[in-house]
């Protein structure tokens, strides 16, 4: 019953699949061609064809593998994505489920997990993504495939929930329990998760209620500061600024090490203390990588080349300044010795006019 109110493919499709005659090369029409895209057609182990889009991104090191919610095909989430990749600085690859779009066959749940299962793969095989590189992101509907496949991927760099559901049929029906007809069972998926978990939920979203998306992140073993839009509905929680600003810093988070990440969530107390000198360097790390978590402009890529160099000279005056008080200090010492060198002499010199003194003497 749940899977058939699931789905609902946009018909017609907003996009034709057509081939560049000089090129050989997939096209999505009307959209125009852009080099750092590439259109695919992916095989699943179900049997079906589906298409798929891959943004490169120059400066990425993490890959976003997004699965988009219900009543969406690739054409109308083409923009989205080239946007999210320019000021996420990720690597992004969207898909249509089956039956979606031009991808052949029918929408039915198992197909989805077949259908990520085959973009992941694409991924791995074709483009060298390595697992602990890889973000998982599901919208909606999208969060069904996203769970099911993060819970089998122990290294995944991280997952977003974008106003996810607790089940297909929790959407419909406040169940207390889960049964087995019931489709998507995120609730009993969400625990198995091992990486970091960001929940972007509207709290006046009035076809998955912010309830679900709530109730998912009590369940994360590993959560990270949910993102609770105020008077965001299902449709539009790209629209809030505060939006971009969270995933920016979400991914920046989750691209340190563990160790990082323990060490940015550490009181700031800590940084009141007295500091050593390499405190003072680590400082001007940290400066650098509140920089970067701002959110970036068209100008981005200059403006971050002009505070590394400006790191740089910072990096620098403190070397000179070590090197000058090294210097000084060897100065010293030299000056030490010299005088040291100069009484003993003088020790010398008095014990030898003491002997004279006594041969005189005798």
């Amino acid at each position: 019953m749940a899977a058939k109110f699931a789905f609902f493919p946009p018909n017609p499709p907003s996009y034709k699949l057509v081939t560049d005659d000089r090129t050989g090369l997939l096209l999505l029409s009307p959209y125009p061609h852009r080099e750092n895209v590439e259109v695919l057609k992916l095989p699943t182990r179900r049997g079906t064809e589906i298409v798929a889009i891959y943004i490169r991104h120059p400066m990425a090191t993490s890959t976003l593998l997004y699965s988009h919610g219900n009543a969406a095909d690739l054409g109308q989430m083409y923009e989205l994505f080239i946007e999210l990749s320019i000021h996420l600085r990720v690597n992004l690859m969207g898909y249509d489920y089956s039956g979606y779009g031009q991808s052949s066959g029918k929408p039915s749940e198992q197909n989805t997990y077949a259908d990520i299962e085959a973009a992941y793969k694409c991924l791995e095989e074709s483009y060298g993504t390595r697992q602990e590189d890889v973000i998982l992101y599901g919208q909606s509907v999208g969060s069904g495939p996203t769970l099911d496949l993060a819970a089998k991927l122990p290294q995944l760099r991280a997952v977003v929930l974008h106003s996810p559901i607790l089940s297909g049929l929790r959407v419909m029906y406040p169940v207390k329990r889960t049964y087995w007809f019931d489709i998507y069972k995120n609730i009993d998926k969400i625990p198995l998760v091992n990486c970091p978990v960001l929940i972007i939920h509207g709290t006046s979203d009035e076809v998955v209620d912010c309830s679900h998306g709530k109730q998912l992140w009590e369940l994360c073993k590993e959560k990270y500061e949910p993102l609770w839009l105020k008077g965001g509905n299902h449709c539009n929680l790209e629209q809030y600024p505060e939006y971009i600003r969270h995933l920016k810093k979400f991914i920046s988070t989750v691209e340190k090490s563990p160790s990082q990440r323990y060490s940015s969530r550490r009181s700031t107390d800590q940084y009141e203390q007295p500091r050593k000198s390499t405190d003072i360097l680590f400082e001007v790390s940290r400066k650098s990588t509140d920089r970067r978590e701002k959110p970036r402009h068209s100008t981005d890529r200059a403006e971050k080349l002009k505070n590394q160099f400006s790191n740089v000279d910072k990096l620098e005056k403190l070397r000179i300044s070590f090197d000058h008080m090294e210097r000084s200090r060897r100065s010293v010492d030299c000056h030490e010795k010299s005088r040291k060198s100069i009484d003993h002499q003088l020790e010398r010199g008095r014990k030898s006019v003491d002997r004279l003194d006594r041969i005189r003497t005798g």
